[in-house]
């Protein structure tokens, strides 16, 4: 995942052999990549990419010759530079259509059986970082339908077209390359500690890997062995992938029993939107002071003792939705920085439960 975590634009199922090593295939199927054919030139004799493989060789106290002989290996993948630009506003933010998408009964289903077969480790996870069961089942398929998406692209690939040669038409371009540069960088700390060929993994556009979708930095931030066999592997271990969404999560403050969020209404007579729309997502009004600017709220929200935020979902030409987001929801955000992501994750979590079969 990165920030602004992708769901992997291509399916690929993943095998689900016993945690270990990465192995050289990793999620994939034999051959090559779907991107290969439309690969333009190697990084191999650019002066640029080998003077920046010395640099982090040396920072790292990784072999300069081993990092400029796989970094040589990768490709620049112009529909990657296409993929990263902000999508043109042509059709209206719609929420509706964005969980439809989600929220459906193929997902749910695959969701309740994921649910079902890992239901000891999704247990143990709750008992261990505080986050619930429903709140792991929907990222896990949000971000990958349960490991059936899990991306297509070299990481290699992507994350070199993302570092090296960026858009410069997008607003933000200097931030980001800085930023797919450090995760280019940790990628080859990764790889070179597990011993495995940086051009064998696979992931999104975007470099983000495995059922979670953690880009590298996540991977060595907040990826845990939660199979406790002396490993991590996000790609082949749904026991890793559970404990390091969950971990993920803790890192990010979530507090366990909170709600993510409040049904909310408003008092048309005094209610100061641009007021509670200021902070946008970011958790900072008392209840106090969020009704004090005309929100409306009712029953366990009225009681409820941190910040909260006002998160609006725009539905193109109807009425946008609107809840009151507690710091869980914006613990949600941290994974994906949308709130229509934040309350896909969370519906889809919610709709799995439902289908759960009750216990006798």
């Amino acid at each position: 995942m990165w920030a602004g975590a992708v769901p992997a634009a291509q399916s690929q199922t993943p095998t689900n052999a016993p945690a270990g090593k990465l192995k050289a295939k990793a999620g994939a199927k034999p051959g090559k990549s779907a991107t290969a054919a439309k690969a333009g030139p190697s990084y191999a004799k650019r002066a640029d990419t080998m003077a920046w493989a010395d640099e982090i060789a040396k920072r790292q106290q990784l072999d300069p010759a081993w990092v400029k002989k796989n970094l040589a290996q990768a490709r620049l993948i112009p529909s990657i530079q296409k993929l990263i630009l902000p999508a043109t506003q042509t059709v209206k933010k719609n929420w509706h259509a964005y969980q439809a998408r989600f929220i459906e009964p193929r997902r749910i289903q695959a969701g309740v059986k994921f649910w079902q077969a890992h239901q000891t480790l999704l247990e143990l996870a709750e008992k261990t970082y505080g986050v619930p069961a429903e709140m792991i089942v929907g990222i896990m398929g949000v971000e990958t339908f349960y490991g059936q998406h899990m991306g297509t692209f070299r990481v290699l690939d992507a994350l070199s077209t993302l570092a090296f040669d960026f858009p410069k038409e997008h607003p933000r371009a200097a931030e980001r390359q800085a930023f797919f540069l450090r995760e280019l960088e940790q990628y080859f700390v990764l790889t070179a500690r597990e011993k495995i060929k940086p051009i064998s993994l696979l992931g999104s556009y975007a470099g983000a890997m495995g059922l979670p979708q953690f880009m590298p930095s996540s991977w060595e931030k907040f990826a845990v062995d939660f199979s406790g066999d002396g490993k991590i592997n996000l790609f082949n271990s749904t026991a890793d992938a559970i404990g390091s969404v969950a971990n993920y999560f803790k890192a990010f403050a979530w507090q366990t029993g909170m709600p993510t969020h409040y049904p909310v209404q408003f008092d048309a007579q005094r209610v100061d939107m641009d007021g509670l729309m200021a902070p946008d997502i970011l958790p900072t009004f008392s209840v106090a002071s969020f009704t004090a600017k005309g929100a409306i709220l009712e029953g366990e929200a009225l009681n409820h003792a941190g910040p909260l935020a006002l998160i609006e979902l725009l539905n193109g030409d109807e009425a946008p939705t609107y809840v009151a987001g507690t710091e869980n929801f914006y613990a949600i955000t941290r994974y994906n920085w949308s709130s229509y992501y934040a309350m896909a994750v969370i519906d889809l979590g919610q709709a799995v439960a439902r289908e759960m079969p009750s216990k006798p």
